[in-house]
C-alpha cells in the first residue's frame, strides 16, 4: 500500500516539475519504493525459512536426521535410535535419552541439563561444549567418545565405559565416577574439584596434565601410569596410604583429608 502511494506522489510530482527536472524526482522517490519492496521480500523469506525449520525440528527420530538447533526439551525419547545425527545446539533439557542409540552423533553445544543419558551407546559421539548440569551419564558407553570444553558439573558416570574419552579442559566439579572405566582416558586441564574417582576402575593410562584437582578424590586408586601430574596436583587432591602414585612424587601429610 505504501508502494503505490509513493508510485502516485512521484507522477505528480513530474507532471508538477520542468523536464531537466523530472528524472531527478523519479529517482527520489524510487529508492523508498525500492526499500519497501526489498523489506517486504526479506518478510516473506523470514516466514518461509521458518516454516522450514519447524518443520525440520518435528520430524521423527530417526538415525542420520538433523535435529540442529531444535528445542527437544522434556520429551521422552529413551530408545531413539539417533545414531549419526546433527543434534548440534540441540536443548535436552529435563528429557529421557534412556537406552539412546547415540553412536557418533554430534551434539556440540547441546543443552542436556538434567537429562537422562543412563544406558546410551554413545561411542565415539560429540559432545564438546554441551551444557550438562547435574546429567545422568550412568552406565553409558562412551569409548572415544569427546567431552571436550564441555560443563559437567555434578554428571553421573557410574559405571560408564570411558576409554579413550576426551575431557579436555571439562568442567567436572563434584562429578561421580564411581565403577567408570578409564583408560587412555584425557582430562588434560580439565576441572577435576571435588570430582570422586576413589571408585574408579583404572584399565591404564589416564592424562592429567595440569588438570586442577582440588578436592579431587583419589583414595585407593592406582596412578601409577597416570601421566601429566604433578606433586602440586597430589597435595590438593585426596587421597590415602593406599593411593599408588607415579614415580617421583609423594604421598602428603595431609592425606587422607577430612570431610564435612
Amino acid at each position: 500500500m505504501h508502494g503505490e502511494k509513493l508510485k502516485g506522489l512521484g507522477r505528480l510530482m513530474l507532471r508538477s516539475c520542468p523536464v531537466g527536472s523530472a528524472s531527478a524526482a523519479a529517482r527520489k522517490v524510487s529508492v523508498p519504493a525500492t526499500l519497501t519492496l526489498t523489506l517486504g521480500l526479506a518478510f516473506f523469506t523470514l516466514i518461509f525459512a521458518g516454516s522450514a525449520e519447524a518443520a525440520h525440528c518435528k520430524s521423527s527420530p530417526v538415525a542420520g536426521l538433523d535435529w540442529s538447533h531444535c528445542n527437544k526439551s522434556r520429551l521422552m525419547l529413551g530408545g531413539s535410535d539417533l545414531e549419526s545425527t546433527n543434534l548440534f545446539s540441540t536443548d535436552f533439557s529435563f528429557t529421557d535419552l534412556r537406552d539412546a542409540n547415540l553412536k557418533s552423533a554430534n551434539l556440540e553445544k547441546a543443552t542436556l541439563v538434567r537429562a537422562w543419558l543412563a544406558g546410551a551407546n554413545a561411542v565415539k559421539a560429540n559432545f564438546a561444549r554441551v551444557e550438562a548440569y547435574r546429567a545422568n551419564f550412568a552406565e553409558v558407553s562412551a569409548e572415544g567418545a569427546s567431552f571436550e570444553s564441555a560443563e559437567l558439573q555434578r554428571v553421573d558416570f557410574s559405571r560408564a565405559r570411558l576409554t579413550e574419552a576426551n575431557f579436555e579442559k571439562t568442567e567436572l566439579g563434584r562429578a561421580n565416577f564411581d565403577e567408570a572405566v578409564l583408560r587412555n582416558t584425557r582430562f588434560s586441564f580439565a576441572n577435576l574439584s571435588r570430582a570422586d574417582l576413589s571408585s574408579a576402575i583404572i584399565q591404564g593410562p589416564i592424562e592429567f596434565d595440569r588438570a586442577f584437582l582440588f578436592l579431587t578424590r583419589i583414595e585407593g586408586l592406582d596412578l601409577s601410569d597416570a601421566r601429566g601430574l604433578q606433586q602440586a596436583q597430589i597435595d590438593a587432591a585426596c587421597g590415602d596410604v593406599a593411593t599408588k602414585l607415579p614415580s617421583g612424587l609423594s604421598i602428603p601429610i595431609t592425606w587422607p583429608c577430612r570431610f564435612d
